[in-house]
């Protein structure tokens, strides 16, 4: 099995800053893909970015300019900087570890991340 836990999310102005982290562990030799979603309320979930073990990265249209996704192998770790933030931006943020890609195997609990205007 593969646990994901992410962290770093909370309230900031618009055009504010937050760094999400999402730690994996278990079973991780399998994953090769990891993707953050999010959520906002009444809104279906949607990708927002998501990096290959070797690097190759994705991002949706809405947060490109705005959002870097970065991974640390040694650490099972994935960071998504979030730039520029937006009030749209509100969501519940959660990372996702794939063997491939657009097809998400395990779900962290997901990280609140709330901009004001």
């Amino acid at each position: 099995q593969v646990h994901v836990v992410e962290s770093g999310g909370g309230l900031v102005q618009a055009g504010g800053s937050l760094r999400l982290s999402c730690a994996a562990s278990g079973r991780t030799f399998s994953i090769n893909i990891m993707h953050w979603y999010r959520q906002a309320p009444g809104k279906q979930r949607e990708l927002v970015a998501g990096i290959g073990s070797g690097g190759s990265t994705y991002y949706a249209e809405s947060v490109k300019g705005r959002f870097t996704i970065s991974r640390d192998n040694a650490k099972n770790t994935v960071y998504l900087q979030m730039n520029s933030l937006k009030p749209e931006d509100t969501a519940v943020y959660s990372c996702a570890a794939a063997v491939s890609w657009f097809q998400p195997d395990h779900w962290g609990q997901g990280t609140q991340v709330n901009v004001s205007s």
